[in-house]
């Protein structure tokens, strides 16, 4: 904008020196970044962060007056907002190489807004607006023509747009969803197109000019997710065809049999895809995929694929999503005597999203390496050859995707004698240094971050500075600030905690069986060894109060979100395989209780139910649901025998146990299905009433395959063995408790008549359950992830594909069939941070139906996973939230987690401060073009209760840092699927 000549007073807008006028250079600053504008002829203009603050500066001229625009504090301002839009738009542009206009003008607005320049933004908006109104005035006189768009094609010639194709394909990616509109999606498609525009900025423009619209309808997630599948198909046939135009043709037909053939034996020439899959009959798998279920897919779990799933030839992507089903149930099925059949079969199942492979399974599943696994759990010995031979063995598996458990326990701690050299040990945090580097080191191949957790048990040594490893202060070559950790506790301990009794620490090279011990036999040992360090036996030990160490564990866990807090004893006591070792630590993610030694790294297979897919009406869908576990269950026992081991170690254990973990996702849309609030007993009900039937039909999947195939190697003497199923193993950890474990025991399915099978004739699988995180496969079904409640009922998600805009489709379902759904509401969703609680025209019923993860007391929470934990025999990655935590709340959450009988928990979320960054569409009309959360956090936030110091029960967390536990959108938190 600029001020006329005749009126220095600056009372007018006029001009406009925002539209990247043609002498534009594209260095005019030093703040230039590397995209264009698109000027509203199409043309481009190189972008000037300078017309930015020439454009503010003038917006205050034309409020305030030359004088007043002219000062000091004027140029300040003008400056920090010229980069904060700046700011805005290099995150907005995220591959993209142009803007349009407006939108920069839309974000110029904003800052003003967001500034408090109340009157200088209203000024902004009026011009704004004068001037549109001016273009379309002087468009109606003039009749001007049609702007005529080129398109570039890769080999850099050009051609016209093709402005029938373009409105036909966003019409057929519109077809059958209420509520969307075509020609608004066109409309802002042609606002983002320009002259010389590539044929790929055509498509992502196309996309994009869906994905704006979906916080208002959210059928606009199915529409950028076809419009993104256009632009897939074209890619990939292209690439298999060898020929744009026959690319073109073929995509507008029934392209999938014919191409299926093609796409196999492209991938085998890349070297891609494993030559034993061109002997599966093509022809008939081909004619078996069902192009109908890529309508299925929203815009992220699409894109997720597309950026890290789909086969790419130096990122020319060429697999569709139905081949890319078929290669993962194809590989899953290529020691199958029927392999044909199976294939389809598995197919069938994954394409359906009735239940979904891990992530590593679908990455590799069908290719010249299928590392299928998902979890690794390690002990590392108390020598260095031990030490360094885990941490390359961390590499090998996490080089292929795998997740991983380490158990520390062992090593000696800070000031234990070291024979050979007589010198002291300086304890094992140095080792988990290293171990934290080597797991970034190691990429896995560039798909996601290796990913590690170090697990500790209670009484070592060097627990305290082990609860310190991830603080941002303190020397930096004793912080692990890459990798999670995690605290494996005894019973003992919070029994000690419950009493206020003293706790005594010991370097595990002078109390070795400790590590190995659980229970009573656990108890007895560790009296003795405090007895032996009382009489100065020991050389190594501290006594303190075991309150005190809680304290710490709980501060640190709130302040940096680490070390988790997992119990020793119950994943021991109710182990299937207790004759066979002990259980060191959990995974990743926690979910995962299997036997670990020097001679073996356990391994864990893992896939999860889409929960939602079998709810009906009346209920839970359970003769679906057995249809859906016994094939899942036939998949996920096929992975042991396929799998590609990086080391014997994790082979040897996994041919012998066979251990599997069938877990769930969608918990919360089933509720939402149901009508049932999170937070009320009849969804404590549902929890266990849905986990007894997925106990039942794995437990009874496992036990036909062992009729079939023959029973894992090591199930005599097993809980199986003797007719002891997760149910009945709650027992044990009660008699272990001495009667005080609160724990339910209910049951409604014929449980004797599955006892006596499993007696009888055995199980296929060691362990066979464990609900995981599933924050990819979740994205990829369309379901809230594992067992979670609703984070927010309006956000961004953000991953490694980038940010993508997520709302409540069933809310929006609700509120519309109220009356209640519209520019308003959606405008109320973000400033409450995607909550309805304190929107008062939202009537209770849809409140406590749609309240989200921290408006929920987690004591639900953790009474819905005791429900569960009875019918698991191993685990599940349980989030707790706090929206107000005090020392006192965390206090009574963990004793509750423990009382309960669960045997991990996951990560404890908790926030200071959140808000949802709004930014306009138009500068008077309300619309919203971009959402995304944040946290922000409080530095010193003080969230202790000033208690008596003599009660045991009572934590003080004195000025720690609040909300830093793992973001809920944090990429690095997909683990295990």
């Amino acid at each position: 904008m600029s001020l006329s000549p005749d009126q220095p007073t600056g009372k007018t807008l006029s001009g406009a020196s925002l539209s990247g006028s043609s002498q534009a250079t594209p260095a005019a600053s030093s703040g230039a970044l590397a995209f264009s504008v698109i000027r509203r002829n199409g043309s481009l203009s190189p972008f000037d962060s300078a017309k930015i603050a020439v454009a503010v500066t003038k917006a205050f001229l034309a409020v305030e007056g030359t004088q007043a625009a002219a000062s000091r504090r004027v140029h300040e301002i003008v400056a920090e907002l010229t980069e904060q839009v700046v700011s805005a738009l290099t995150r907005r542009v995220e591959g993209e190489r142009a803007l349009h206009i407006e939108d920069v003008q839309d974000q110029v607005e904003l800052a003003l807004m967001r500034g408090g320049h109340h009157k200088v933004a209203r000024a902004y908006v009026l011009y704004r607006e004068d001037r549109a109104r001016e273009r379309a005035e002087k468009a109606k006189l003039t009749g001007a023509p049609a702007i005529k768009l080129n398109v570039r094609s890769s080999d850099g010639s050009l051609s016209p747009l093709d402005d029938a194709r373009l409105a036909r394909v966003i019409t057929d990616a519109c077809a059958g969803l209420a509520g969307t509109s075509a020609e608004t999606v066109l409309a802002e498609t042609r606002r983002n197109l320009y002259d010389g525009i590539s044929s790929d900025e055509l498509a992502l423009a196309q996309i994009m000019a869906a994905r704006t619209l979906v916080e208002t309808e959210p059928n606009y997630a199915f529409v950028s997710a076809r419009l993104l599948l256009d632009k897939l198909r074209h890619e990939a046939l292209t690439y298999i065809l060898g020929n744009s135009r026959a690319a073109s043709e073929a995509a507008n037909g029934d392209y999938y049999a014919s191409y299926f053939h093609s796409f196999v034996e492209k991938g085998i020439k890349a070297e891609l895809i494993d030559p034993e899959l061109a002997r599966f009959d093509l022809a008939r798998l081909g004619a078996a995929l069902k192009p109908e279920r890529d309508l299925q897919f929203q815009f992220l779990g699409l894109q997720t694929l597309y950026d890290r799933y789909f086969l790419h030839d130096h990122g020319t992507r060429f697999e569709l999503p139905q081949a890319f089903f078929m290669r993962v149930a194809m590989g899953l099925a290529i020691r199958e005597i029927d392999r044909d059949a199976k294939a389809i079969e598995f197919y069938n199942l994954l394409s359906s999203f009735d239940f979904m492979a891990s992530t590593p399974t679908l990455f590799n599943s069908g290719t010249l390496r299928p590392q299928l696994s998902s979890c690794f759990l390690t002990t590392v010995s108390d020598d260095l050859d031990g030490i360094f031979k885990a941490i390359k063995d961390n590499a090998l598996l996490a080089k292929y995707s795998g997740g991983l458990g380490n158990d520390w326990t062992q090593v000696r701690g800070l000031g234990a004698h070291i024979k050979g050299t007589n010198g002291q040990s300086q304890g094992v945090v140095p080792f988990l240094k290293v171990a934290n580097d080597t797991a970034i080191a190691v990429n896995q191949g560039g798909k996601r971050k290796g990913a590690v957790c170090a697990y500790l048990e209670t009484w070592h040594i060097d627990i305290e500075e082990f609860l310190d490893l991830r603080k941002n202060t303190g020397d930096d070559r004793r912080r692990t600030h890459d990798m999670n950790t995690a605290n494996w506790i005894p019973d003992m301990f919070m029994e000690r905690v419950a009493a206020d009794g003293q706790w005594t620490l010991f370097s595990p090279d002078e109390t070795p069986d400790l590590h190995d011990l659980f229970g009573p036999a656990f108890k007895s040992a560790y009296e003795a060894y405090e007895a032996k360090a009382a009489r100065g036996e020991l050389g190594v030990f501290r006594t303190i109060r075991a309150i005190d160490l809680w304290r710490k564990m709980l501060t640190m866990l709130f302040e940096t979100g680490h070390p988790w807090v997992t119990f020793k004893d119950p994943c021991n006591l109710r182990s299937p395989q207790q004759h066979a070792g002990v259980v060191h630590s959990s995974n990743l993610c926690t979910e995962i209780t299997l036997n670990t030694s020097a001679t073996e790294v356990a391994v864990c297979n893992l896939g999860s139910i889409n929960l939602l897919n079998h709810i009906t009406p009346k209920g839970l869908d359970q003769e679906r649901l057995a249809r859906t576990i016994k094939t899942a269950m036939r998949m996920l026992d096929n992975v042991i025998d396929i799998n590609f081991y990086t080391i014997p170690e994790a082979r040897n254990s996994n041919l012998r146990h066979r251990p599997v973990g069938l877990g769930l996702m969608g918990f919360q849309d089933a509720l939402q299905a149901l009508r049932i609030p999170y937070s009320s007993e009849a969804a404590v009900q549902f929890a266990d009433e849905s986990m007894e039937a997925i106990s039942f039909y794995t437990i009874k999947a496992s036990s036909d395959l062992a009729i079939e195939r023959g029973r894992y190697a090591s199930f005599e003497g097993s809980l199986w063995s003797k007719g002891i199923l997760p149910i009945d193993s709650i027992q044990i950890l009660d008699d272990s408790r001495g009667g005080t474990l609160e724990m339910d025991r209910s049951s409604k399915l014929d449980w004797n008549a599955l006892r006596e099978q499993v007696k009888s004739v055995g199980m296929r699988n060691s362990n066979t359950m464990a609900i995981a995180p599933t924050a990819t496969i979740s994205n990829i079904c369309g379901v809230a992830q594992s067992i979670e409640p609703a984070y927010q009922n309006l956000y961004v998600k953000s991953n490694m594909s980038g940010d993508f805009t997520v709302v409540n489709a069933q809310l929006v379902r609700d509120l519309k069939e109220r009356n209640l759904w519209d520019e308003v509401m959606v405008s109320d969703l973000k400033y409450f941070d995607g909550s309805l609680g304190q929107i008062d025209r939202v009537p209770a019923d849809l409140k406590a139906l749609y309240a989200t993860a921290f408006e929920i007391d987690s004591a639900w929470l953790i009474d819905a996973a005791s429900r569960r934990q009875k019918w698991i025999d191993q685990a599940q990655s349980l989030n707790l939230y706090l929206a107000n935590p005090s020392g006192k709340k965390l206090d009574e959450l963990y004793r509750l987690a423990w009382r309960k009988g669960l045997k991990t928990t996951y990560y404890l979320r908790s926030t200071s401060a959140t808000h949802v960054e709004k930014s306009t569409l138009k500068g008077t009309d309300g619309k919203l073009n971009a959402v995304s959360v944040a946290t922000t956090t409080a530095a010193q936030t003080q969230v202790a209760q000033t208690v008596a110091p003599a009660r045991a029960d009572d934590i003080r967390l004195d000025s720690v840092t609040a909300g830093k536990a793992c973001s809920i959108n944090d990429p690095d938190c997909e683990a295990c699927q």
